[in-house]
């Protein structure tokens, strides 16, 4: 039998052979292997020098005599460190590159992006409030003025939000905010500065200050205060809590007034503190002008007090009154009531914020005749001495009108018209002019168009064209009803009249004043002709009548000087029915002194007087009085000593 050849594995001992069906080192029998072919001799390929099949070294090749497989060695045996330290190496090579060319990323390529944001999250804009300019009368009294004061503000970002409720305990009462939305400003997270207050006094800012609450902070910045209290504000308005100008002149002139704000950036650390040396980016404010009015702040409180106490007396809804200088269109005052308090608009009805003196239209009513009278004097031939048959009332077309009171028929002269304001007559004297000659006129005196005063919301009135008149509408038209006007309107009329049948626009505003105090006065108001001087004289004789014994305003004289004017007594519409029937009425008084050498003109509305008269001779000729005497006194206007005219009020057959 040949031997069996000696396989990988097979283990060999002295003196005899195993088999390779053995069993392993247990005893146990071993998994039975495929048998191997044996290889030719003639194939078999010397082994390797030095290798276990070589008898040369007598070696052994590994797993020899063991009973196992012979086992691959991995790639990365452990026995083996120098691999591992260059994979590691190679590892961390590549990190680090990953690092650097994050890090030249950043420092090199978008360094200027990311500075930028940085910067910004540092940056803080603040607004650098500008001094709003002063109002003040044609003395230079103050009306208005600019107070220094302090805005508080908060960085939420440095409120936490335990914090929060007693920030919000410590400032809703002291500034008078809502604690809700007090709270929603502060709890904001996509800002580090809100406004919280404006104009708060500096004593008060400082009180917040001590109490030293986190993220609360304050900035310098200006108070409005109208140091006369309610004195002028329907005219003058206020300012609102953001420093904008909400009525009156603020409004109106916010533009002049505010100047422009400037602004500042700083750069505010995380803990919300300004840093000295970081950058700073600035542009300054620019300071209002002042507005100086023809206002007299002493005949202004004058006027004032005397409306607000007619207003009460009469129950009355509402009252103006109108100071005038007839030669230059000056208002030297402009007075209503009720009226606010602008130091504290916010406790009063948002109703009184307006300017009442032009933004309500109301009916002239007889204060409207002079109108007439000038038309049909000029255009109609119609002299103070033209004789009329008066009866009380007169039909035309389907309508009947009737004078204010009953009376028998009445032979009156057109200044007798005039000066016992006679509905009739008055109609009776306008068929002397077509429909187009008389608007023509009542738009010559500024019926129909704005005054131009810088007040908003001021009315044009009510004139249609004689096209859009119906079969009756003259009439009323020619003695003050179916028309409307504003009261600076009306006022105007009478100085037109007062001026020599000269119109000078009514002007407010007497200029602006400059930083230095330089006074830059305003254009020259527009002056119109519109009535020969002739004409004027006419009518202004005859409106002496008015303020006589016989006439309807005799509660209008004032001792020693000569006093023209008209009463009115108007129907106010009554907006459910659009009939006059239940609507009240409008007692008005205009008139001007000396009557010789007119200076003044006054004008007096009361909407709806409710206690005793309703007639303009009982209820606005006595404010009238108390009004014109006051302001002949204080600006030093002497008697003329001159006799009054004779007015022939009844005709002499």
């Amino acid at each position: 039998m040949s031997p069996v050849p000696r396989t990988e594995g097979a283990r060999e001992g002295p003196g005899r052979e195993r088999p390779e069906t053995g069993g392993t080192a247990a005893g146990k029998p071993a998994r039975k292997r495929p048998a191997q072919k044996k290889r030719p001799a003639a194939q078999e390929k010397p082994a390797p020098k030095g290798s276990a099949k070589s008898g040369a070294g007598g070696g052994r090749r590994s797993g020899e005599g063991s009973g196992r497989l012979p086992r691959t060695r991995p790639p990365f045996h452990r026995r083996d460190p120098l691999k591992r330290l260059n994979v590691a190496l190679l590892v961390i090579a590549f990190v680090l590159s990953l690092f650097a060319g994050r890090l030249v990323q950043l420092q090199t390529i978008e360094s200027g992006e990311y500075s930028e944001q940085a910067m910004q999250q540092r940056l803080q804009k603040i607004t650098l409030p500008a001094t709003r300019g002063d109002i003040t009368d044609a003395q230079g009294n103050p009306l208005a003025m600019t107070v220094e004061a302090r805005a508080i503000y908060a960085d939420p970002s440095l409120i936490a939000a335990d914090t929060r409720q007693p920030v919000v305990n410590a400032l809703a009462p002291t500034l008078g905010l809502n604690p809700a939305a007090l709270m929603k400003k502060i709890s904001q997270t996509d800002t580090r500065f809100v406004y919280l207050a404006h104009g708060v006094r500096p004593d008060q800012a400082r009180l917040i200050t001590s109490w030293d609450l986190p993220g609360i902070g304050t900035l310098p910045e200006y108070r409005r205060e109208y140091p006369n209290d309610s004195l002028g504000a329907s005219v003058i308005g206020f300012v609102n809590d953001t420093g904008k100008g909400a009525a009156g002149l603020e409004s109106s002139m916010n533009d002049v007034l505010s100047g422009r704000a400037g602004w500042q950036r700083v750069e505010i650390s995380p803990e919300g503190q300004h840093i000295p040396m970081g950058k700073d980016q600035k542009r300054p404010s620019e300071p209002g002008r002042g507005v100086r009015l023809t206002l007299l702040r002493d005949l202004q409180f004058k006027a004032q007090e005397a409306i607000e106490k007619q207003v009460k007396a009469s129950g009355a809804k509402s009252g103006s009154v109108i100071v005038m200088d007839p030669r230059t269109g000056e208002m030297l005052a402009m007075a209503s009531a009720p009226g606010f308090d602008p130091n504290r608009y916010g406790e009063s009805d948002n109703s009184l914020w307006g300017s009442p003196l032009v933004q309500e239209a109301f009916e002239p009513g007889s204060t409207g005749k002079v109108v007439t009278a000038a038309a049909v004097m000029e255009k109609g031939g119609v002299t103070p001495k033209t004789p009329y048959t008066v009866p009380d009332k007169i039909k035309k077309y389907d309508v009947v009108f009737r004078d204010s009171h009953p009376h028998p028929t009445e032979r009156l002269t057109f200044a007798g018209v005039l000066a016992t304001s006679s509905n009739v007559g008055t109609i009776m004297a306008s068929e002397s002019v077509s429909g187009q000659q008389l608007y023509q006129t009542l738009r010559d005196f500024g019926f129909g168009e704005t005054t131009g005063l810088p007040l908003p919301g001021e009315t044009a009135g009510l004139l249609k064209p004689p096209s859009q008149w119906s079969g009756t509408d003259r009439y009323p038209i020619a003695f003050g009803q179916t028309v409307s006007v504003n009261a600076v309107q009306m006022a105007s009329v009478y100085a037109t009249i007062a001026n020599g049948g000269v119109r000078v626009k009514p002007t407010l505003v007497a200029g602006t004043v400059g930083e230095d105090d330089a006074f830059t006065p305003s254009q020259a108001p527009q002056r119109k002709r519109v009535i020969g001087a002739s004409t004027a004289r006419q009518i202004s004789d005859m409106l002496e009548g008015v303020t006589t014994d016989e006439g309807t305003a005799p509660k209008a004289q004032i001792k020693g000087y000569r006093v023209a004017g008209k009463t009115g007594t108007a129907q106010i519409v009554n907006p459910r029915c659009g009939c006059y029937d239940g609507g009240g009425y409008i007692a008005s008084f205009a008139g001007f002194a000396p009557a010789d050498d007119p200076q003044l003109v006054v004008q007096v509305v009361l909407q709806d007087p409710k206690r005793g008269s309703h007639y303009g001779g009982d209820a606005a000729a006595p404010v009238f009085k108390d009004v014109m005497g006051f302001a002949l006194q204080s600006e030093k206007i002497p008697p003329t000593g001159s006799r009054p005219p004779i007015v022939q009020i009844h005709a002499r057959d």
